[in-house]
């Protein structure tokens, strides 16, 4: 399942743009200057952006002009990112990053080449062949590339040592604790700060809270294990440390909107699930 749309955002209140949270991945390409909003986090955008979502995520782009947003929408069952992630790299890089903006801002010749195959793939769409189908997955592994390639230069760490060095310690601390620690008081005496310094970085760095980064790396992990393992929820919710697998559905519902057992229903299980078997 892939599909590709084109509209042109006119007058002031249509320029605030919602995406609903939906089941697919997608890539959205637009040229200005505004707010895009990613799970209700604010992140500034100027110039040409190609902004990714993963399933579940709901986005909102507010532009200051009218603006052209073209949109591909695909499906996991049709391009698996995490099984050609050595092709693309762009699982933990382009699609499920907590830690980066979810945009990239690329240059004119890779914005026209973005196009280009925007345009090459919609074309592609009008034919239900199998040659076809191989052909769109080839574009689609091409705009992938490019931008994991754009996302890898853009990507640039705090100019100052200390703060490259407090960005470098919450990652690996957070990525070490999430699953069992989940308060901010934690990571905060960790690094030898106070409370409030502690978010108050966070927000610099981060752009949220110490909370959210906390709640967004447990989405993340639980979205994982929902959807590359045929794990039990209720085995899941031991994984996470949850106290039970009906508290694991209301904590996960809240933060993406669905249970745990409609978001493996919707997204499926990837065939990463088997490989790994």
């Amino acid at each position: 399942m892939i599909s590709e749309t084109a509209y042109i955002l006119q007058n002031k209140a249509e320029t605030e743009h919602h995406y609903q949270a939906i089941p697919l991945y997608n890539i959205f390409l637009f040229e200005g200057k505004g707010t895009v909003s990613m799970d209700f986090t604010d992140y500034h955008f100027s110039g040409h952006v190609v902004l990714f979502s993963s399933p579940y995520q709901l986005v909102r782009i507010m532009a200051e002009t009218p603006i052209k947003v073209r949109a591909l929408q695909f499906h996991g069952d049709f391009y698996c990112i995490e099984y050609h992630k050595k092709e693309v790299a762009c699982n933990g890089l382009l699609f499920n990053n907590i830690y980066a903006e979810p945009f990239v801002q690329l240059k004119n010749e890779d914005f026209n080449e973005m196009h280009l195959l925007f345009d090459k793939l919609a074309t592609e769409l009008n034919y239900k062949d199998d040659y076809s189908k191989a052909v769109i997955r080839a574009y689609l592994q091409l705009i992938l590339a490019i931008s994991s390639k754009a996302k890898i230069v853009s990507v640039t760490v705090p100019e100052n040592e200390f703060a490259n060095h407090y960005v470098t310690q919450f990652k690996k601390l957070l990525e070490t604790h999430f699953q069992k620690e989940r308060q901010p008081s934690f990571y905060a005496a960790q690094l030898g700060v106070a409370a409030n310094t502690f978010s108050k970085n966070c927000k610099t760095y981060f752009m949220r809270s110490p909370s959210d980064m906390i709640q967004e790396r447990v989405i993340l992990e639980a979205k994982k294990l929902i959807h590359l393992t045929r794990k039990s929820m209720k085995s899941i919710a031991t994984e996470l440390n949850f106290d039970d697998e009906n508290y694991f559905s209301r904590y996960f519902k809240k933060h993406t909107g669905v249970t745990p057992t409609t978001f493996r229903e919707k997204v499926g299980i990837s065939i990463v699930a088997d490989l790994s078997r």
